[in-house]
């Protein structure tokens, strides 16, 4: 097999392992009823001016299944960070305490469950189309290679393993979804 086709295999599992990664990464930020310094990642606070990740102004902890505990390491930022989370749709209410900001996780309703349900099958079907969206770019260039004079079995073949690498990763992806949906259903 030619360099050039052994590139585009190569680089295609790497894109698609990025994929399954990033997956992973949206699904961790829906909320399954436990609390998790990941529900907080992309919730950004003014810091003199400039909009700024909490975790860069705070220690966020879970010290309980239930609890998210905020603790800023300036005094002066619990007011911004109470309003960053009453602005946001986390739909929490915070606690302000002396030096702390306490979070408290609500159980969830059934229905609250399905509808994180659907986001959660949402966002792995858009892993699904980001790894599709890959091997067809793969596939293209590929065929480009092919009329720039590679053989044809050659390309067959490559696309074979384009193809394998595609239903491997798409495997991954639906792990993901009945692992994140068992722990959403689960009570």
């Amino acid at each position: 097999m030619t360099e050039e086709i052994q590139f585009y295999l190569s680089e295609a599992e790497e894109s698609m392992d990025k994929a399954v990664q990033h997956t992973n990464s949206e699904l961790t930020k829906i909320r399954a009823g436990k609390a998790s310094p990941a529900m907080v990642e992309d919730l950004r606070v003014d810091y003199y001016g400039t909009p700024t990740p909490v975790s860069q102004v705070a220690n966020v902890t879970a010290p309980d299944a239930r609890t998210l505990l905020i603790k800023p390491w300036e005094k002066n930022m619990l007011g911004e960070i109470n309003k960053a989370i009453k602005n946001s749709d986390l739909n929490l209410n915070p606690q302000q305490e002396a030096d702390a900001i306490r979070l408290n996780i609500p159980a969830l309703t059934e229905e609250r469950r399905r509808d994180l349900v659907k986001q959660v099958k949402n966002e792995t079907e858009n892993g699904k189309i980001s790894i599709r969206n890959i091997r067809k770019d793969v596939n293209d260039s590929l065929r480009k290679l092919q009329k720039e004079g590679t053989s044809e079995d050659a390309v067959r073949d490559a696309e074979a393993k384009v193809q394998k690498l595609t239903d491997a990763h798409i495997v991954k992806v639906d792990e993901l979804l009945s692992k994140k949906e068992a722990e959403i259903m689960t009570i």
